[in-house]
């Protein structure tokens, strides 16, 4: 039955994850579920608003699924919640937010609220705060010799300050206030000085 309510498709091969996130979820929006790759193509279209995709799948993976989405050209945005912990990877993959489980029900809110208000953004700015969270994810995991040793994240850094510079020109007062937030929240400052509380050593 169709709803006033945003749609979110949860994408998890566990039935017990896929439950918890739906309790979490469910009073507030209309809750789509899928258990694996094959069944979460089959369910995401141009009505779901979020997906909250597994990583570590049977059959097609959710990067498998993540890029059919992002070649069908679905106007969704994609939070990875997986047990996978971020690698360098992750910086060619086309998603708007990591979660690494165990992930409170309070987090799962949280991080759907956010997705949702993207949709009022533009490209760059998506983008900008997609970035944002790719650089969080690896601080958090990476320490700063890695990090420093790595050309894909050298290249993460670089392209959020372009975007940066570009999209603040652009954004009204109420949307560069939230932007600013959810770029400081996933990737600090901006500067490399102090930023040693972001880094797993």
């Amino acid at each position: 039955m169709a709803t006033d309510s945003p749609t979110v498709l949860i994408v998890d091969d566990e039935p017990d994850v896929v439950r918890v996130y739906e309790l979490a979820l469910g009073d507030a929006y209309d809750v789509r579920k899928a258990y694996d790759g094959e069944e979460a193509l089959e369910k995401v279209d141009d009505a779901v608003d979020v997906v909250l995709l597994d990583r570590r799948m049977p059959g097609p993976s959710g990067r498998d699924v993540l890029e059919e989405i992002r070649r069908r050209d679905v106007d969704v945005r994609v939070g990875i919640v997986t047990a996978v912990d971020p690698d360098f990877d992750v910086a060619e993959m086309d998603f708007d937010a990591y979660l690494t489980k165990p992930v409170a029900d309070e987090d799962v809110r949280k991080t759907v609220a956010e997705l949702l208000s993207r949709a009022e953004y533009d490209d760059s700015t998506t983008e900008l705060v997609a970035v944002a969270e790719k650089k969080a994810a690896l601080e958090a995991e990476k320490t700063k010799q890695e990090l420093a040793a790595n050309d894909e994240y050298r290249a993460l850094v670089e392209r959020l300050s372009e975007l940066e510079a570009r999209t603040t020109e652009s954004l009204d007062d109420a949307t560069e206030e939230t932007v600013e937030t959810a770029v400081a929240d996933r990737s600090g400052d901006g500067t490399d000085g102090d930023r040693g509380d972001h880094f797993r050593e």
